[in-house]
C-alpha cells in the first residue's frame, strides 16, 4: 500500500494531547496517533452505516406481528443457547 505525505495544522492544545499520547507509550510518532484515529474513524462510520441499514430494513419490514412478551421470550431463548 502506498503512502501520501500530508501536512496538518493543529491548535497547541492539540499538539500537547499527541505528545502526551505519545509520551505514555501508546503511539511512537505523531503519523501513528493520527492513523489510528483515521482507521479507528473508518472502523465507527462502516459500524454506523450498518446499523443505519438494518434500521431502514427494520423500517421497510412494517409492523411485526409478535407481542412484546413473544420477543423477549425469544430473545432469553436465544441468549440462553449461545450461553450453553
Amino acid at each position: 500500500m502506498g503512502t501520501v505525505r500530508k501536512t496538518i495544522t493543529v491548535t497547541h492544545q492539540q499538539e500537547t494531547w499527541i505528545k502526551s499520547r505519545i509520551e505514555d507509550g501508546g503511539y511512537t510518532n505523531d503519523s501513528e496517533y493520527i492513523r489510528d484515529l483515521l482507521r479507528r474513524d473508518q472502523e465507527q462510520n462502516t459500524k454506523l452505516a450498518a446499523l443505519r441499514q438494518a434500521v431502514r430494513e427494520g423500517l421497510d419490514s412494517g409492523a411485526g406481528m409478535k407481542t412484546v412478551a413473544e420477543i423477549w421470550t425469544e430473545a432469553e431463548t436465544l441468549n440462553a443457547a449461545k450461553d450453553a
